[in-house]
C-alpha cells in the first residue's frame, strides 16, 4: 500500500506529432515531487503515463498500490503540458474518476488545472495545487493523511470547493522556492529506465534523458504563458548541475540529455562555471538546451561547446522587426544571425522556433521570416501559429474572437484559434514548406559528396544542388503557398499588437 500514487496526464500516444517524433521523456516535475514526500517519510508510487495507456492501466496501478491520496502532478518541465491540450485534460478526468472509485482523495497540479479551477473542482477534484507546488503537496499529503476533513484554508496555494458552501475557496498563493539546491534529485528510479531505452534505440540509436537547471523565465514576451513561476528565475547551481549530470550518466548512461528550462545560461558567469564543473567531475554528457538568440554570444557558445553542448533551440519567432517588437520578444532580427554564426563556429546544432500569425502579421513579414530561416541556414526549425494561451496579453487581446474551441487536440492542430491574416490552411502549407526546405538544405550540408557548406550566412540552398524531382516537390511546396496565399486570406483580420493601440495590466 502507498500513501501517495503520483501520476500525470500527458500521454505521448494521443499526440499525433509526438508519436511520429517519438522522443518520450520521464515526468520530471512529478519525479521531483515524488523525492520530496519520500524524504519525508511517505511511501510513494509512480504511474507513469507517457507510455503507459492511462485509460487502461491506472487502474491496475490502483489495484497495486491501493493509494489513499492520487495525485495528478504534470510535468511543467514539459512545453506540452503548457499548451492545455485537449485530449490530456481528459485523461485527467479519467484518472479522476477511477480515484474516486477506490475511496482515494484526489489533487490536480498543472498549467490547465491552475487556468480551469473550477471546472477541475467541479469534476470532483478535492483540490488544484497552484503556482510552484513541491511543497504544497508535502503540506497536503500531511494534513490529509492525518485528517482528511482538516482545515485547508491554512495552506497556502490551493484552490478548492468549501464542503458546506460548495463556494470556490483560493487561499494566498505560496512563495516560490528559493534555494533549489535544497530539492532533492528527481525520483529517477521510479521511472522504468529500461523502456525509454528501448524506445529511443529503437527509433534514433540512441538515448536520451532530461534535466532542468533552472525554472522560469523573465522576459516579457507577451505570448508566453507563465502560470506556474510567473516571471521569476530561480537557477541551481552549476556545480549541483553537473552532480546530477554525473549522478545520471552513473544511473542510466545515456547517451544525451535534454535541459528542459525555458532559459539555459542566462548569465555568462554560470555557463563558465558549469562548463568547468562538468568538466572537472568527469560529468560531461552531450546535451541539447533551449536559450534566446541574444545570449548565444561567442564565449557563451565557446563554453557550452567545452561542456558538450550538441544543440540549442532558439526563439527566432519572426523575420520581421515589427511582429518582434509587438510580441515584445526584446531581441533584434539580427540576434538570429549571430547567434547561428557563433553556435556554428563551435560546431553546435542551430535551431530555430517559429511563429506564424501574430495579429498584425501580413504577407511581407511572412516573406521576412522565410527570407531569414534561407539567410540563418538553421539545422532544424519548430513552426506553430500563435496560440492563445489563459493569463497572457495576447490572450486578453484576442480573447473576444475565440470562438468554441480554445484548446488545440495535440500539438500537431495548428488550427488558428482567432481571425488572423489567413486561415489555418495557409499556414499548414507554409508549415510544410518550410520544414521540407530546411531538411533538404541540412541533408545537403551533411552530405560528403555536396561539396557545399551551407553552415554560413547567406549562403542558402541552390536549385541546381537539388535532384529534379526532389526539385519538383520543393516548388510545388511553395507553390501551393503561393495559392493559398491568394484563397485563406481573412477578410477584417484582427489588427492588434501591431496596427493597433492595446494595454493589458
Amino acid at each position: 500500500m502507498a500513501d501517495v500514487l503520483l501520476t500525470h496526464s500527458y500521454h505521448l500516444y494521443f499526440d499525433r506529432k509526438q508519436v511520429r517524433k517519438m522522443k518520450p521523456y520521464p515526468p520530471l516535475g512529478t519525479l521531483y515531487a515524488a523525492a520530496l514526500l519520500r524524504n519525508h517519510g511517505f511511501s510513494v508510487a509512480l504511474f507513469d503515463s507517457m507510455l503507459e495507456n492511462p485509460e487502461e492501466q491506472f487502474r491496475e496501478a490502483l489495484r497495486q498500490h491501493r493509494p489513499k491520496i492520487v495525485a495528478v502532478y504534470e510535468d511543467n518541465f514539459n512545453f506540452l503540458s503548457k499548451m492545455c491540450l485537449h485530449r490530456m485534460r481528459e485523461v485527467s478526468f479519467r484518472i479522476l474518476e477511477a480515484a474516486k472509485e477506490v475511496r482515494a482523495l484526489a489533487l490536480i497540479h498543472g498549467s490547465d488545472a491552475t487556468d480551469h479551477q473550477t471546472e477541475y473542482l467541479e469534476r470532483g477534484f478535492d483540490a488544484v495545487l497552484i503556482g510552484e507546488a513541491e511543497w504544497t503537496l508535502l503540506e497536503m499529503v500531511q494534513l490529509l493523511l492525518q485528517d482528511p476533513t482538516g482545515r485547508r484554508d491554512t495552506i497556502r496555494g490551493i484552490a478548492y470547493q468549501d464542503s458546506s458552501t460548495q463556494q470556490l475557496v483560493r487561499t494566498p498563493p505560496r512563495h516560490l522556492i528559493p534555494d533549489l539546491d535544497a530539492l532533492p534529485f528527481p525520483a529517477w528510479d521510479l521511472i522504468d529506465g529500461d523502456h525509454y531505452r528501448d524506445v529511443w534505440k529503437r527509433h534514433h540509436g540512441f538515448f536520451s534523458l532530461n534535466m532542468v537547471s533552472s525554472r522560469g523565465c523573465p522576459y516579457p514576451c507577451n505570448w508566453c504563458a507563465k502560470p506556474i513561476y510567473g516571471n521569476s528565475y530561480n537557477v541551481r547551481s552549476p556545480e549541483e548541475v553537473a552532480r546530477e549530470m554525473h549522478y545520471l550518466k552513473q544511473l542510466w548512461a545515456p547517451d544525451q540529455l535534454w535541459f528542459a528550462d525555458d532559459i539555459f545560461a542566462l548569465r555568462p558567469h554560470w555557463t563558465e562555471r558549469f562548463s568547468q564543473a562538468v568538466r572537472t567531475l568527469d560529468a560531461v554528457v552531450p546535451f541539447k538546451i533551449q536559450s534566446r538568440v541574444d545570449l548565444m554570444t561567442p564565449q557563451v557558445a565557446q563554453q557550452l561547446a567545452e561542456a558538450g553542448c550538441l544543440e540549442v533551440w532558439m526563439g527566432a519567432e519572426s523575420g520581421s522587426q515589427e511582429i518582434l517588437d509587438a510580441m515584445q520578444k526584446g531581441t533584434k532580427v539580427r540576434h538570429v544571425l549571430e547567434a547561428c554564426d557563433n553556435l556554428g563556429s563551435v560546431g553546435i546544432r542551430r535551431s530555430l522556433f517559429l511563429q506564424l500569425g501574430y495579429p498584425g502579421e501580413n504577407w511581407e513579414d511572412i516573406q521576412k521570416t522565410i527570407d531569414l530561416v534561407r539567410d540563418a541556414q538553421p539545422d532544424d526549425i519548430g513552426v506553430s501559429v500563435s496560440y492563445p494561451l489563459p493569463g497572457t496579453k495576447f490572450y486578453k487581446m484576442v480573447m473576444d474572437e475565440l470562438g468554441p474551441k480554445t484548446n488545440w487536440e495535440d500539438s500537431e492542430d495548428l488550427a488558428m484559434m482567432f481571425k488572423g491574416a489567413y486561415t489555418s490552411e495557409f499556414y499548414q502549407a507554409l508549415h510544410d514548406a518550410l520544414h521540407f526546405e530546411v531538411g533538404l538544405s541540412r541533408q545537403i550540408r551533411q552530405s560528403p559528396v555536396s561539396g557545399h557548406d551551407l553552415a554560413g550566412q547567406g549562403n542558402r540552398l541552390s536549385l541546381e544542388t537539388i535532384p529534379l524531382a526532389t526539385r519538383h516537390h520543393l516548388q510545388g511546396l511553395w507553390e501551393k503557398v503561393a495559392d493559398r496565399e491568394k484563397c485563406c486570406r481573412n477578410t477584417n483580420p484582427t489588427l492588434v499588437g501591431v496596427n493597433a493601440e492595446w494595454t493589458c495590466s
